[in-house]
Parts: structure tokens; C-alpha cells; sequence
């Protein structure tokens, strides 16, 4: 990405003064290609993991696995949405200046102004987007799990069929 933008600086005339428009789509293509392809590991884990879990050791495996997936899932989800909240209405808080506790962290540009507008930063994208995505996670796992039920029921625990022969 920035060796796009520099590449656009220095091909674009009139770009730094402002009477050209920069090139847009091919920064948004870069940075969708970017993200596209950094999604497809995390994606794996989460398609992969039930299927190799009750594969090898069966459908009793699968289950601990979703137990386990629910149960962390859950506790990180409602640690992101309350630590994400409190990051972000700290900034609010500070910036409203509302009471004396607040006016007395300083005003804006002070150093407790900008340690909480990076709380800010952080905290809203966390409460917002993250939160969300475990429910997705959760709910992937359990129906792909659900539709494979018969295979593993019947193909499942290939690692101890072997075991015991």
C-alpha cells in the first residue's frame, strides 16, 4: 500500500498539490487483496478443526471440541464487548468533561486525552466488530458440524478403528 501511494506522489502530476485525483482503486484493490488473503488461515482453522477432530477421534471428540469453542467463545466475546465499551466510553467520558473527575484528567491534547482516544480507537472496533464475529465463528462450526453428522457417525474415530486392530 505504500509503495502505491509513493508510486502515485511521484507518477501523478498535481496530486500533492491537490488538483489531481489520486488513483482510489487500486489502493481499495491492494488492501482487499491484503485482507482476503490473511482471512484464509483463521478460515481453515475454523472449517478444518470438526472435520479432523471427529475424523480421527470421533463424534465424541467433536462434541468436546464445540463444548470447548462455545464455552471460550463466549467468554471472549463478552470480554471484547465489555472491555471494547469501557475503552470507548472512557474516551467519551474524558472528552464530554461532564464533572470534575473528568475535568480534572486535563483537557483535550493532555496526556490522559490521548491515552484514552487510543482506548477509543482500539475499544470501538473491538466491541463492534470482533464481538460479532465469534457468534459467526460459533454458529459456522456447529452447522458444518451438524451437516456432517452422518459421515462422522459412521466414518468417524478412523485414528482409534486403527488403534484397535
Amino acid at each position: 500500500m505504500v509503495e502505491e501511494v509513493r508510486r502515485q506522489f511521484n507518477t501523478i502530476p498535481g496530486l500533492t498539490e491537490g488538483r489531481a485525483k489520486p488513483d482510489y482503486a487500486t489502493c481499495v484493490k491492494i488492501s482487499t487483496d491484503a485482507s482476503l488473503r490473511e482471512m484464509i488461515p483463521p478460515g481453515a482453522l475454523v472449517m478444518l478443526t470438526p472435520l479432523i477432530a471427529s475424523t480421527l477421534f470421533g463424534v465424541e471428540t467433536l462434541a468436546g471440541v464445540l463444548a470447548g469453542s462455545l464455552v471460550s467463545g463466549v467468554q471472549v466475546a463478552i470480554s471484547a464487548s465489555n472491555t471494547g465499551g469501557a475503552w470507548d466510553n472512557a474516551n467519551k467520558y474524558t472528552e464530554a468533561g461532564a464533572s470534575e473527575h473528568s475535568e480534572s484528567l486535563g483537557p483535550k491534547g493532555s496526556d490522559a486525552h490521548k491515552a484514552t482516544v487510543i482506548g477509543g480507537t482500539v475499544g470501538d472496533p473491538l466491541k463492534d466488530t470482533s464481538d460479532p464475529s465469534l457468534n459467526i465463528l460459533i454458529k459456522l462450526m456447529a452447522v458444518e458440524s451438524l451437516v456432517f453428522a452422518p459421515f462422522f457417525a459412521t466414518h468417524g474415530a478412523f485414528l482409534f478403528k486403527l488403534l484397535s486392530v
